[in-house]
Formats: structure tokens, C-alpha cells, sequence
């Protein structure tokens, strides 16, 4: 009797391929689509496209028609609304620069979108996640691994998934590339085979975060001083929500030479202002530990670290956590490391494990 998988379709070419090719392999498949929040939700009208929008779930129905499987949709907006969105705008008003994909994965696609399988009697559920799992009889531990198409590698948001997770998700696309992706999606004839790649957080279709935090959820932000390190006051900002780590532009003020964002004091409601030179550190502080290769780190370890999802790694030595939290130390020093982004160690191409910064 084959064994039955849940596939995760978003309505783009990923899922769908992904879907299509555990079909061709003998897996009972059934597709998914997950309705997170409304246009209403978000500050839309009720025509403008988001990536969750109903054409996106017409998409998914029709290549699960195609491939003559069963599609449901499940509404987890009140789950999204609270475990996402508003997780993502609580990280803002801290001083954070959070990354909500993460979140996202962690607590509705990999928990309850698994829960939910689980309920219909699924064996696994699958994605379409450009990353690779393997199980390690040395150590008996599933594994994290890198996309064979490294420029499409999404084990950055991935960092947190826990040994039952892995152990329950296919990962199908892990060993094709995104040009073979689009390949195969026009040999079968799927609806949409071209359709474009979604960008920026889907639910802040427009990038304008601050914007969506006071005009979509109705929280203010309360402008401050902008100072410089030694707590010279140098202008007054808009918000802490307005500025993150390393940024130049917007500030509307003028200096003999370029200035940046190298802090946020949410204490004193202040954003601090300095030289490129000043954005580098040496060290930084993680915590929400999720580690995967490993049970528990015991000694310091040499790793490859990433600090952003687009970033290349950097050589750093982790150092074993004490209370949650873990140092780590960079051979060379790291320019704007962000509180609130997730920091992803790496062995090669294996994921270790990773965290938020703090």
C-alpha cells in the first residue's frame, strides 16, 4: 500500500512539480493549500494579488486536478494572524528586524499543517522547499542539507526544524535546480509553468512594513531622537519601526559624510547614528537554539555562519550555549549584524542548527 503524503501547493511551479513528481513516484498524494489571511487582513482592496490570493488557490486546485489528486484548502488565518503577523510586528516595536518566513514555517507549515495530515491518517507531508534531508546512521539523526541549486537554497528559513519534522516531510526538489523546476512544470502542462517567483513578505505585498504596522494594525510609533555613540542628539526620527541595522537612506538628515543605523535603544527610544566602521562586530549573541546534526553542543565548534538569508557564510567559532543563549565568534568581523534576524550554522553543506540574534 503506498504510503500517503499531504503536499503543501502554494498555486506556484515548486509545489506543484513537487507534488507532481511524488505522484509519478507512487506516493498517494493529496495537495494542500493553506489560506492564511484576506486581503481585508492586510489593507487591500479585494482585487489587488497577493501571494495567497484566490487565483493562487485556483492555480493549486487546478494542477491538483491534473494530476487527478484530492485538494483541500485550510484556513489558518487566526493562526497566522497571531503566530505571524503579530509576532512580526511585536519583533518591530522591540527594536528587532525580524524575518516573519520563519515564522511562518516554524508554526503553521511544519506544525500545523503537519497536525492536520496527521488527522487524515498522512505518512508525511512534502513541500516544495529547495533544500535536502537525509537520515545519518552514525549519529541517528535526520539531517538538514543544502539544495543541489545553491542559488535557490532555503535551509536559512528551515534552521528550525525539529527531528520529527524532518522525519515526516519530503522534500522532492531538493536535487533539481529552479531552471529544471520550470522544465518539467511545461513538459506536464502545468497552468503555471512561467508563473513568476513571489517576492518580499507575502502579507506586506508593497515592502512598506512600518506603513502595514501603523496602518494595517493601527499601532503608532513614537518618534525619538537620533544620536550619535556618544549620546549626542543629532535630529529627531519617526519610529523605531522606520530603521534597521545598516541603514543609510531615509534618515533626512545631512552630514559631511555618509551615517548609519548601528543601534536601536528601545529603553530610551533612540536610534543611534555612526561611521561605516562601526556597523563591524566580532561576536554576537543567539538564542532560540534549534539545534539539528547534533543533540546538544558540549565544546566549542568551527562552523560556516549566515547571519542573512542572502548572505554568503562567514568562518566563526559557536561556543556551547549557557542559559538559551550561545556566543559566536567570527574570525573576521561582520558588518551590520541584525537583532532579530536568524543566525544558521553550517557544516559544508549540513545544517547544525541556528537561532535569532539578539
Amino acid at each position: 500500500m503506498p504510503y500517503k503524503v499531504m503536499a503543501a501547493m502554494s498555486g506556484g511551479v515548486d509545489s506543484s512539480v513537487a507534488a507532481s513528481l511524488l505522484a509519478e513516484q507512487g506516493f498517494d498524494v493529496c495537495g494542500a493549500t493553506l489560506k492564511l489571511f484576506s486581503n481585508d487582513d492586510i489593507g487591500l482592496d479585494r482585487v489587488s494579488k497577493t501571494c495567497c490570493a484566490l487565483t493562487d488557490v485556483e492555480d493549486a486546485r487546478s494542477v491538483s486536478y491534473k494530476l487527478n489528486i484530492e485538494h483541500f484548502v485550510f484556513n489558518f488565518g487566526d493562526e497566522f494572524k497571531q503566530d505571524v503577523i503579530r509576532r512580526f510586528a511585536d519583533a518591530y516595536l522591540a527594536g528587532s528586524t525580524p524575518n516573519p518566513c520563519i515564522d511562518c514555517n516554524r508554526f503553521i507549515k511544519f506544525d500545523k499543517l503537519l497536525q492536520r495530515a496527521k488527522l487524515l491518517n498522512m505518512d508525511y507531508i512534502a513541500t516544495g522547499h529547495y533544500v535536502r534531508a537525509a537520515f545519518d546512521d552514525m549519529t541517528g539523526r535526520y539531517l538538514l542539507k543544502k539544495a543541489k541549486d545553491v542559488a535557490k537554497d532555503q535551509t536559512y528559513v528551515l534552521y528550525m526544524l525539529t527531528q520529527e519534522q524532518l522525519r515526516q516531510t519530503l522534500f522532492p526538489l531538493g536535487d533539481l535546480t529552479k531552471h529544471e523546476v520550470r522544465t518539467l512544470a511545461q513538459a506536464r502542462g502545468l497552468v503555471n509553468a512561467k508563473k513568476p517567483d513571489s517576492q518580499d513578505i507575502c502579507f506586506v505585498p508593497d515592502g512598506d512594513y512600518a506603513a502595514f504596522i501603523e496602518n494595517v494594525l493601527g499601532i503608532k510609533s513614537i518618534p525619538g531622537h537620533f544620536t550619535d555613540s556618544s549620546g549626542k542628539v543629532l535630529g529627531t526620527h519617526k519610529g523605531l519601526i522606520h530603521y534597521t541595522i545598516g541603514q543609510r537612506k531615509g534618515l533626512n538628515l545631512s552630514f559631511d559624510r555618509p551615517k548609519y543605523v548601528i543601534k536601536k535603544d528601545i529603553g530610551t527610544n533612540t536610534v543611534i547614528l555612526g561611521d561605516e566602521s562601526e556597523l563591524y562586530s566580532d561576536e554576537m549573541t543567539v538564542s532560540g537554539i534549534n539545534l539539528i546534526s547534533m543533540a546538544d553542543l558540549t565544546e566549542p565548534m568551527r562552523a560556516a555562519v549566515k547571519t542573512r538569508y542572502s548572505q554568503q557564510e562567514t568562518p566563526a567559532t559557536l561556543y556551547p550555549p549557557e542559559n538559551g543563549r550561545m556566543t559566536v565568534i567570527f574570525d573576521k568581523p561582520q558588518r551590520a549584524v541584525t537583532p532579530g534576524q536568524a543566525a544558521v550554522f553550517y557544516d559544508k553543506d549540513i545544517v547544525v542548527g541556528g537561532g535569532t540574534i539578539v
